[in-house]
């Protein structure tokens, strides 16, 4: 499934620079949410989403991160705790 991913979009990914533009907050993933990220990766190509704190444990962290990806058709390009950049 994963692409190769080009170097400048792995530099962007992983700047400190680059602000998260969604947020998923305590209503958790909602279908507005997948449209607002799929509707972003459509103007930019890259979307930074952070999770709040204390809302899935620990170990679901990746498997949100997962589902995002598959439900956007895009490509997870780094995942740190809770702060995923996925890529289209």
């Amino acid at each position: 499934m994963s692409k190769n991913i080009p170097q400048s979009i792995k530099k962007i990914a992983n700047s400190r620079e680059f602000p998260p533009s969604v947020r998923i907050g305590k209503s958790g993933i909602t279908e507005n949410l997948i449209e607002e990220i799929d509707a972003q990766l459509s103007t930019k190509d890259i979307v930074k989403i952070k999770i709040n704190r204390g809302l899935f444990e620990r170990s679901q962290v990746n498997d949100v991160w997962k589902h995002l990806a598959e439900e956007t058709n895009s490509t997870i390009v780094s995942a740190r705790g809770n702060v995923c950049v996925l890529w289209r």
